[in-house]
């Protein structure tokens, strides 16, 4: 920021965006889909096209164009058009907010500031966000103290994010603030933190900007900001990339924690337990490594990762549901991230640095990285904690989306299945989740199906099979009858033991509640 930052100035500078109408829907009306998609790829030639074809026919440049040309292209205007861009704000106060500079008769941009819109389980939302200037823009690689916009990751937690109601919430490392501002939709109060000043400066423009005013933003590293306090739900997408810790490797503060291997991710995990209020939930991304033991053999790191926790029986112990989504060689992670920071494959440079990467997995036995999204939970009273690990690479249902009401939904349906006993389970009435379909299979010219499916069409896109007893108490789920009157019935029509029909299906509905296929009553 080039001077004081006013809620005036942001207020002017919201009404020239406003004024623009410079929105998702906008831009790519602008330039199109396909133009949209190359900048995904870090393309912006046809986007670039796209607005010289639009000056020819119009004869003039929209604002709209100018800011897209400015901020989502990070190329210079000319002052005149950025002045009709910014007829409230004006060039000096685009100068003193830190967005642009002026050179000559030229005006270029010192910030990347894009809309961003979303949909989450309170409606359609859209907001501006500003971070520093990516790689395209810069021309170079990334600097180390680099704030980054909206990314994949980013994307990833905030449709996780559980959107139950709390009276507080803290985003651990919030870089340009967008799950804080996301938390507060949700939250009375929400505290944000990051180890950089600038990550800071820009989250708390982002939130004035779009008029959100109950995030309050702390300077520290990981909890020491937050010393004492607890949180009804911590949301963080925390440094976990794993780099060597040698000099002459580039260490971002927007993904690399400075610690060893994935030990920050286990400083998060463990630091949570401390501050979480009973029933609080944390939600993460992280990194997990596969290592190899002083005998060579591998251990898995669910291992790892359970040690993280607790051991159940202890009163400090975390209640967890970690869900591991894809897993890298040591070469993969490498590759990825060494690119990620700017650094062009073919060059000198990138092989120094990928051969500091696999010295470091090697020295230290990393067979693997995990991938995946951690839900930690602090038990209420003497309840067992929850623990659950699994992996689910592949394909999510219906893209990922609305991962975060799936999830509330799933830990309802496990508690109601905690304090339920058989015989209240028995005469439970249920209803099938409206996303599951049932896929049969025949051989031709049977009367009777060879293979019974059930898909989920949302949440995790998790698939069931069935056998016949089984299918029909799906089917029977409609909310009208008791579980226990489904299976006399399938005992009658099958020729089986009521006993031993029941003994078989009750935890496999117990399962399906767990995994969402069925709502228990109430939900």
């Amino acid at each position: 920021m080039n001077g004081p930052v006013t809620s005036e100035l942001i207020d002017r500078l919201r009404a020239d965006l406003t004024t623009a109408n410079f929105s998702v829907s906008a831009l790519t009306g602008l330039w199109g889909a396909p133009a949209e998609a190359a900048l995904h790829r870090n393309q912006r030639v046809p986007a670039l096209r796209a607005l010289a074809a639009l000056r020819d026919r119009l004869e003039r440049t929209e604002p709209s164009a100018t800011l897209a040309q400015l901020f989502v292209l990070g190329l210079p205007v000319s002052a005149a058009d950025a002045g009709n861009a910014f007829p409230a704000l004006g060039l000096d106060g685009a100068e003193q907010l830190g967005l642009v500079t002026r050179e000559a008769a030229d005006v270029r941009p010192l910030l990347d500031l894009r809309p961003y819109s979303f949909i989450d389980a309170h409606g359609a939302g859209s907001w501006w966000v500003a971070s520093d200037l990516g790689e395209l823009a810069l021309g170079h690689a990334l600097t180390e103290t680099h704030v980054l916009g909206v990314g994949g990751a980013s994307l990833t937690l905030t449709g996780l994010m559980i959107p139950t109601p709390v009276k507080s919430a803290l985003d651990l490392g919030t870089g340009c603030g967008i799950q804080a501002m996301h938390a507060a939709r949700h939250a009375e109060r929400v505290v944000a933190t990051d180890i950089s000043e600038r990550a800071l400066e820009l989250a708390a423009l982002n939130a004035e900007l779009n008029g959100i005013r109950n995030i309050e933003f702390r300077l520290g590293s990981l909890f020491e900001p937050v010393g004492g306090e607890r949180f009804d739900h911590i949301i963080s997408n925390p440094p976990f990339v794993i780099t060597p810790r040698v000099a002459g490797v580039p260490s971002y503060e927007y993904r690399d924690g400075g610690l060893v291997g994935d030990a920050i991710v286990e400083a998060v995990v463990r630091g949570s337990a401390e501050h979480l209020s009973p029933g609080g939930i944390a939600q993460l991304l992280g990194n997990w490594e596969y290592r190899t033991d002083a005998g060579g053999q591998e251990v898995d790191a669910f291992e790892r990762l359970r040690d993280w926790l607790g051991d159940p029986g202890d009163a400090a112990a975390q209640g967890a549901w970690i869900i591991e989504r894809e897993v890298q060689l040591p070469t993969e992670y490498a590759e990825t991230w060494i690119r990620d920071g700017g650094t062009l494959p073919d060059s000198a440079e990138f092989d120094r640095l990928y051969d500091a990467w696999l010295d470091d997995f090697a020295a230290r036995g990393v067979r693997q990285v995990g991938f995946g999204y951690l839900l930690l939970r602090k038990p209420v009273g003497g309840d067992e904690p929850l623990r659950r690990l699994e992996r689910l690479h592949g394909e999510l249902g219906t893209n990922g989306s609305g991962l975060g009401t799936h999830l509330a939904e799933c830990l309802a349906a496990h508690d109601w299945n905690a304090r339920t006993d058989a015989v209240a389970l028995a005469r439970a009435r249920f209803t099938v989740a409206p996303d599951v379909t049932e896929e049969r299979h025949y051989w031709p010219g049977a009367d009777d199906p060879t293979l019974m499916t059930l898909h989920q069409g949302g949440g995790f896109g998790r698939s069931v099979q069935l056998d016949t007893a089984l299918a029909a108490l799906v089917g029977a789920c409609d909310g009208e009858l008791a579980v226990s009157a489904i299976i006399a019935a399938l005992a009658h029509l099958l020729d089986a033991d009521e006993h031993a029909l029941t003994e078989q299906l009750l935890p496999r509905v117990r399962e399906l509640l767990g995994d969402g296929f069925l709502l228990p009553p109430g939900l």
